[in-house]
């Protein structure tokens, strides 16, 4: 098979999607820092480029977070030859099956809130670059963690208040507020 990358801008300017004509993966895996990527060797090639300071798979595309001071301008070709040669050679994601299945547990609420993150926020959100999972759900108030491009993107306060938290108050009449923990 012969391997295409391209590349799409993301709303977080540090953060481009590189998007491969192939599945990498099922569900997703974050590798925000150098030390998580140990039980990637995918990510861990990735870190050898002093420019990349952070990792992110889901489905068809990696999420690359580039330094303060790098442009993508400089780095944008070298990543996406880079991402070919991986997929090419089936470098690995994950040296262990660790994926997040899309298993939903707790109270009714919970389930119902978590099967629409999955099938609306979900989707959007990696159409983006990121990914969203769910946390917690306690008297009203829905926490989840932004990962990949959402992870520190100025516009993901406004998708977390105006999109999701309205779409769930909407869906979920016990919903007050939605809050992430990694904004």
């Amino acid at each position: 098979m012969n391997i295409n990358v391209y590349t799409e801008l993301t709303p977080n300017p540090a953060t481009m999607k590189f998007i491969v004509n192939k599945l990498l993966i099922n569900g997703s895996a974050d590798y925000a820092t150098k030390e998580s990527a140990e039980k990637s060797p995918f990510a861990k090639e990735l870190y050898k480029f002093s420019f990349v300071n952070g990792v992110f798979f889901a489905s068809n595309f990696v999420t690359i977070t580039k330094t303060e001071g790098s442009e993508w301008d400089d780095v944008e070709p070298i990543m996406k030859e880079f991402v070919k040669g991986a997929v090419e050679s089936e470098l690995k994601i994950q040296l262990e099956e660790e994926t997040e299945a899309a298993n939903f547990e707790g109270s009714e609420t919970e389930v119902k809130i978590q099967q629409i993150l999955h099938d609306y926020v979900r989707p959007a959100v990696e159409q983006d670059g990121g990914a969203i999972s769910y946390r917690s759900f306690n008297e009203g108030v829905v926490t989840v963690e932004l990962r990949g491009s959402c992870s520190g993107c100025p516009s993901s306060t406004v998708t977390l208040k105006a999109g999701i938290e309205n779409l769930l108050k909407r869906m979920v009449p016990e919903v007050t507020e939605v809050v992430s923990e990694a904004l």
